[in-house]
C-alpha cells in the first residue's frame, strides 16, 4: 500500500474520530497519573484506594489510545473501543452538566465531545473505509 492510497483510504470524518478518541484516552491517562501522584504526595485516611483508583482510570484512558492506533491503521476492530469510550462520555457530560459552575461548561465540552466522536465513527464513510476489503 503506497502513500497516496493509504491517505485516500483514510477518509476526514474517520481521522477527526481518532483525534477526539486520543485526546479523551489521554485525558483519562492523565487524569490517572495525577490521582497516582496525588495519593502518594498527600496524606489521606485511604492511602492506597487513590492510587489505585489512579491506576485503575490510567489503564482505562490506555484502551482508547490503543483503539485510536489501531483505526489509524485500518483495524475494524478499533472502533468498537472508540465507540465504548465515546459513549461513555455522555453519561459523564451529564453529571458534569448537572454540578454547575464551570463543571457545566466542561461537561458541555465533553458531551460535544462524544457525540461528534459518535457521529464520525459511525458515519458510512468510516464504514466503508473500515470494513472494505484490504488489497
Amino acid at each position: 500500500m503506497t502513500a497516496e492510497t493509504s491517505t485516500a483510504a483514510r477518509p476526514a470524518k474517520l481521522l477527526t474520530a481518532v483525534a477526539l478518541t486520543v485526546a479523551e484516552g489521554s485525558a483519562l491517562v492523565a487524569w490517572g497519573g495525577y490521582m497516582i501522584v496525588a495519593g502518594l504526595v498527600e496524606t489521606t485516611k485511604n492511602q492506597g484506594l487513590v492510587e489505585y483508583g489512579g491506576l485503575v482510570i490510567l489503564l482505562l484512558g490506555l484502551l482508547p489510545l490503543l483503539a485510536a492506533r489501531a483505526l489509524l491503521k485500518l483495524r475494524r476492530w478499533g472502533r468498537s473501543p472508540a465507540v465504548l469510550t465515546h459513549s461513555t462520555c455522555l453519561p459523564v457530560a451529564y453529571y458534569m452538566w448537572q454540578s454547575g459552575g464551570a463543571m457545566a461548561a466542561v461537561g458541555a465540552l465533553v458531551g460535544v465531545a462524544g457525540v461528534l466522536g459518535l457521529v464520525t465513527l459511525l458515519s458510512p464513510g468510516v464504514t466503508e473505509a473500515l470494513y472494505s476489503p484490504q488489497d
